[in-house]
């Protein structure tokens, strides 16, 4: 298991960065901080794999502690993830062995496909003394992609307040299945607005989705809250 510490000062973005990080297998949350220095003394106390690192955070900024680390010669690897999109953060990061670089606003997506890469590259490196030419490669090279192509965002319009309210009449109707149609007409909220929010839902793996075809032949989709999932619900209301 790869134990991961987010250090970040949005309670909102460490919670939906703790629920998308629990969602993918191999991977536990060991804590979260809130700035860079009560992350330097989390790292003191408790082994940590990885940490997932925001920039721009009150008195010391993510890169001055990644600088800290590597200074200090504290073996952990780095995910940078942040709204720093200038070309001297990158490069900045990179000079001191960030393992990635997210930008804000990211999809789920993209921040399962970088915490992937890192644990199959983890893998590859674990208990080999000598590596081939073709192995490193594998480690260096990107496959063709743009490195720092921004990520998707996540569906426009998202706010914590509307979050709220469609994820509190989930919550009045569990255990049963509900429609966007059903939560738009139950909150007075948009039924295309509703879908953004309950694809969004689904897609952090908190909501499963049934298509069913109706007689017209046209599909409706009705979702369910995934098992063992209440709590985790519970925590995004505002």
């Amino acid at each position: 298991m790869i134990n991961v510490l987010i250090i970040e000062d949005d309670p909102m973005v460490a919670k939906f960065n703790a629920i998308y990080l629990e969602s993918i297998p191999g991977f536990s949350l060991a804590g979260i901080a809130e700035n860079a220095e009560e992350g330097w003394a989390f790292c003191q106390s408790v082994k940590v794999d990885l940490i997932l690192l925001d920039v721009y955070m009150g008195d010391k900024t993510g890169l001055e502690l990644l600088q800290d680390l590597r200074r200090e010669d504290i073996s952990v690897d780095v995910m940078i993830i942040t709204a720093a999109n200038d070309k001297q953060s990158v490069q900045t990061a990179l000079h001191y062995g960030a393992v990635d670089y997210l930008i804000k606003p990211f999809s789920f997506e993209r921040f399962q496909e970088a915490l992937t890469n890192y644990a199959q590259q983890r893998s590859k490196m674990k208990d080999i003394a000598n590596v081939s030419q073709e192995e490193v490669d594998s480690f260096f090279l990107k496959s063709g992609k743009e490195p720092f192509a921004r990520p998707l965002e996540l569906p426009k319009g998202l706010t914590t307040r509307t979050l709220s309210v469609i994820v509190n009449q989930i919550l009045k109707r569990e255990p049963t299945s509900f429609s966007a149609a059903d939560l738009a007409m139950e909150t007075g909220i948009s039924r295309v607005s509703v879908r953004k929010y309950i694809n969004h839902l689904a897609e952090m793996n908190l909501l499963q989705v049934e298509v069913i075809y109706q007689e017209t032949g046209r599909p409706l989709h009705r979702f369910y809250l995934q098992p063992g999932k209440v709590s985790i619900l519970k925590s995004l209301l505002n």
